[in-house]
């Protein structure tokens, strides 16, 4: 049975990149131990002599600013490349077509052969680690004994007498009691004080800021009494001047005007501008309608003389053809 895959050659997509698969091939000479690196034959990026190691930005500014003569290079080296490639897959002999009644298959090409299955392969191990001891436990601190050991007797009312000793306290507890009740009671009289001087000086404050604000009320009705009488006065000032100003324009105009509208009149009739409105209607109204069917009528006539001309070139051309006719018919006669 014959081996099929499907293989690519050296391809330009899209964005202008080549792409490349080599042809599959089977497994052949494989040893069961793991090769060196260097017995492979497609090489360990870590022993590629391509890849650049250390600091790569000299590397990367130099390829990424290449010369003209280096990209002039770069081009005709991938241009022969390509056409190598060509001439290659040109005379590669491609696999043949399956018998009948069979057909290919898909097989595993890598370099190691790798089993399928659904089967994920798991496997339990167990171990045992060793039981952890008890801690005994820590024994009690005890300090070292130093010094001597030295003891005494008091008796019974040697050392406090509670009757002659709490008298004191009971004295100062007493007295610090009435004075912190005193001196609460004063800070509430002060207390109320400021509350009713606070109150009385806000009822003054109000009235202040009420009188303030008619004071201010006031002072602005003053003063837009006073703009409205200054506007008026204004106002009526404007009106007398305009009138005067009106009066002296119509005497000069009236003044004026006596001796221009005869002369006016005159000239406009002498000009014509005072037409007849019989003579401005037949000027206007019926003069363009007898023009426009004089041209009617005209165009009418034109185009009838050329229809009369068009059928007597027609006759003309039809006879002269039955003529010529004739004329053959005759001397073919003759003949």
């Amino acid at each position: 049975m014959g081996c099929r895959s499907p293989w690519f050659q050296s391809q330009r997509d899209s964005n202008g990149s080549y792409t490349f698969s080599s042809r599959p091939r089977p497994v052949e000479n494989q040893s069961k131990y793991r090769e060196s690196p260097s017995e492979h034959s497609y090489g360990n990026i870590m022993y590629d002599r391509r890849v650049v190691r250390g600091n790569t930005s000299q590397h990367i500014s130099a390829v990424s600013q290449p010369g003209l003569t280096e990209m002039q290079k770069q081009q005709e080296i991938r241009r022969r490349t390509l056409t190598r490639k060509r001439a290659r897959v040109h005379f590669r002999s491609t696999t043949p077509e399956a018998l009948q009644g069979r057909k290919h298959i898909d097989v595993q090409t890598e370099l190691y052969l790798e089993e399928l299955s659904d089967v994920i392969v798991t496997t339990d191990i167990e171990c045992q680690t060793d039981a952890f001891l008890d801690r005994p436990a820590s024994p009690l601190f005890i300090p070292a004994k130093s010094g001597k050991d030295v003891e005494t007797q008091i008796e019974e009312g040697e050392l406090f007498d509670f009757d002659r000793e709490v008298q004191p306290v009971l004295e100062i507890l007493v007295g610090k009691t009435v004075e912190q009740s005193l001196e609460e009671v004063m800070e509430e009289e002060e207390l109320a004080y400021l509350k009713a001087q606070r109150r009385a000086f806000g009822e003054r404050r109000n009235n202040e800021l009420a009188e303030v604000q008619w004071l201010q009320e006031q002072e602005m009705r003053l003063n837009e009494e006073k703009d409205r009488r200054i506007a008026q006065q204004r106002e009526a000032l404007k009106t007398e001047r305009e009138t005067a100003e009106k009066i002296a324009a119509r005497a000069v105009s009236q003044q004026y005007l006596a001796a221009l509208l005869p002369a006016v009149f005159v000239s406009m009739r002498s000009h014509g501008y005072f037409s007849d409105p019989v003579e401005k209607d037949l000027e206007t109204n019926f003069f363009p309608w007898l023009m426009a069917e004089v041209n009617n009528s005209l165009e009418k006539r034109y185009k009838a003389r050329e229809m009369m001309d068009i059928i007597i070139h027609d006759v003309a051309q039809k006879r002269l053809e039955r003529f010529k006719e004739l004329d053959i018919q005759t001397d073919k006669s003759d003949t």
